[in-house]
């Protein structure tokens, strides 16, 4: 019989929290509080027991008063399972008690936006709250750069303030399908909650970047995200040179769909896999994401913008993500371009893993633990040579074990 201890879903735990929460209970300034105590009296008056009054019971030479930084809360253990199997990749996520609130005060909502301090959130009946966060959301210490993002399920508390729909947000549900990256350092979570990624990519102005895409896709299945990959502009090439990039990861099981707003292709097919789904579109600035959004949808009206014509770069139209109801059912993110992309929280070991075209070799390498790199029979390497493997691929993989960030 085993003796490991069954973990409930909700559980008391020790959590941290950011070590400027609170300001020092330690009082520094003794000295002066006494000078000035004793000049404030007179010579024959002063007694020194009313002056030692001043040091009883204020101080903890232990710190453990406010100062403190660990706190016990009752959480909920999210975990998180990847086709490759079961990580330690927990997220605690403070509760409140349900029922011992008023059910017309906690009101359940989806997070379409946050910006600065603010939270857009809608309920269920669509009225569209502006919240901030509850004090012990934004003080605990996590690796995440927000602890709120578009797409979150959150429970949040009416604050009943005439004429104006405001709240706090009191918790954030356990997430699923999170696209998300490394940003200084931290995990910058993009959005949550969704089923599929429309990771946008164009054939010209900007050129290509199969690189950022095969990111992307390693971050898609390990957070158990459809992926799709859409290569839109295809009106300013011959489609038949992307025809090799199209087949390598068709060979893998991916969706690609070529499209091209200026010319109407393959938009209704767009719009079919978008219906009643909740999506994300991710991909640089300037492939068009927002004009693929428009033509699927016209009632949306979102902002769109110039390539530069000098370095075929975009501008940040769209500054922040966003999630958008769609007229023909479903939800759709639109996202700021990506400029810069690190994989979050994966070892270089665990980088073949997600490769799918490298899994059929793997097992023939000469060495069990071999890198791929330099080792002498290595199978994916003969496989490279042979022409086996995509050498792009092969090439990508390489960076991915670097480190190297995509730009």
């Amino acid at each position: 019989m085993s003796n490991k201890k069954k973990r409930s879903s909700s559980e008391k735990i020790r959590v941290e929290f950011k070590k400027n929460r609170n300001s020092r209970t330690r009082i520094n300034d003794w000295t002066r509080r006494y000078q000035n105590e004793s000049e404030s009296q007179s010579d024959d008056s002063s007694d020194p027991s009313e002056i030692s009054d001043l040091f009883e019971g204020g101080e903890r030479i232990s710190g453990k008063g406010d100062i403190t930084r660990k706190r016990t809360i009752v959480a909920t253990r999210q975990e998180t399972e990847i086709n490759t199997g079961i990580r330690g990749d927990f997220e605690f996520l403070p509760e409140i008690n349900a029922d011992a609130v008023d059910s017309g005060v906690i009101l359940n909502g989806r997070v379409l936006k946050v910006h600065g301090l603010y939270s857009y959130v809608e309920d269920h009946s669509g009225r569209i709250f502006v919240c901030v966060i509850r004090r012990i959301l934004k003080t605990l210490s996590t690796a995440q750069r927000q602890i709120v993002v578009a797409g979150d399920r959150v429970l949040f508390r009416d604050a009943k303030v005439a004429g104006r729909n405001e709240g706090i947000i009191e918790r954030v549900e356990p997430r699923r399908g999170t696209l998300s990256r490394t940003s200084r350092q931290r995990k910058h979570i993009i959005v949550s909650n969704i089923d599929q990624a429309l990771i946008i990519g164009s054939a010209m102005e900007p050129h290509l970047k199969p690189n950022l895409i095969d990111r992307l896709l390693i971050t898609c299945e390990r957070s158990g995200i459809e992926p799709i990959i859409c290569i839109n502009k295809i009106d300013l090439v011959n489609p038949a040179t992307l025809q090799p990039l199209i087949g390598v990861y068709a060979q893998m099981g991916y969706k690609v769909l070529l499209l091209s707003t200026k010319e109407g292709f393959g938009i209704d097919r767009l719009r079919r896999i978008l219906s009643d789904r909740e999506s994300v579109v991710v991909g640089q600035s300037g492939v068009g994401k927002s004009s693929l959004l428009n033509a699927a949808d016209p009632s949306l009206d979102l902002r769109v913008g110039e390539v530069s014509l000098e370095n075929e770069k975009g501008k940040h139209t769209t500054t922040t993500a966003e999630l958008i109801r769609l007229s023909f059912g479903g939800y759709v993110v639109d996202t700021p371009g990506i400029r810069q992309f690190m994989l979050w929280d994966i070892i270089p070991e665990e980088v073949a893993g997600f490769f799918k075209d490298l899994r059929p070799f793997e097992n023939h390498c000469r060495f069990p633990d071999c890198t791929h790199a330099s080792e002498e029979g290595c199978a994916v390497k003969k496989a490279v040579a042979q022409g086996q493997l995509d050498s792009r691929r092969y090439a990508s993989y390489l960076a991915f074990r670097a480190g190297e960030a995509v730009k």
